[in-house]
């Protein structure tokens, strides 16, 4: 990438029609420096550029032809899931866990429980969830959480017909979630 730097200074100046002493004088780089720069002679380094790359009006970049650098955004892409509500993968790698937010909406009253593996930990932002699981029926609020072995039969909804956000991780092989930090035991007396 250094070896293309030369040329590319010499082209530059042969663009902007400036001679060595003119660039010497607008940079304060000797122009013996500059030549030895444009014919590969001497090594570039950053504060002999960044001048050069004032004189040029350019970005570093540009001057040592850094390779562009791909859009660091992600890019969260809806899904519309196939019992009803939408889905976003917050995960981008196909790791043992995935994490998605979904949004829930109202799949009716009667529950159509189902099992497959996997262990599933559902923590709720917003609304209220309605959990059926095996022998239980639950309501969820915003800051609770459930977790569960996906084989056993497992249904949820919004309990009060409004839409419900939450946060699903998810182990297809059953990886469970590893709780490290537990809170403490109230440290206020009880009322006896």
């Amino acid at each position: 990438m250094l070896d293309e730097v030369g040329p590319r200074l010499k082209r530059l100046r042969a663009r902007r029609g400036l001679t060595l002493a003119a660039l010497a004088e607008e940079t304060g780089i000797s122009k013996s420096t500059l030549s030895r720069l444009e014919s590969g002679q001497r090594r570039p380094s950053l504060e002999l550029l960044l001048p050069l790359a004032d004189a040029y009006r350019v970005p570093l970049d540009d001057l040592v032809g850094a390779p562009e650098v791909g859009d660091p955004r992600v890019r969260l892409t809806p899904r519309t899931m196939a019992s009803g509500g939408t889905s976003v993968a917050l995960s981008r790698s196909p790791g043992p866990l995935q994490a998605f937010k979904m949004v829930i909406a109202d799949r009716g009253a009667e529950p159509a429980p189902r099992t497959h593996e996997g262990y599933e930990w559902l923590y709720v932002l917003d609304g209220r969830l309605r959990l059926v699981l095996a022998d239980y029926d639950l309501v969820l609020g915003p800051g609770e959480v459930a977790e569960f072995d996906t084989r056993l039969p497992h249904w949820f909804t919004s309990a009060d017909g409004r839409p419900v956000e939450l946060l699903s991780l998810f182990g297809r092989q059953g990886e469970r979630m590893h709780v490290r930090a537990q809170p403490r035991k109230d440290p206020r007396p009880s009322a006896d």
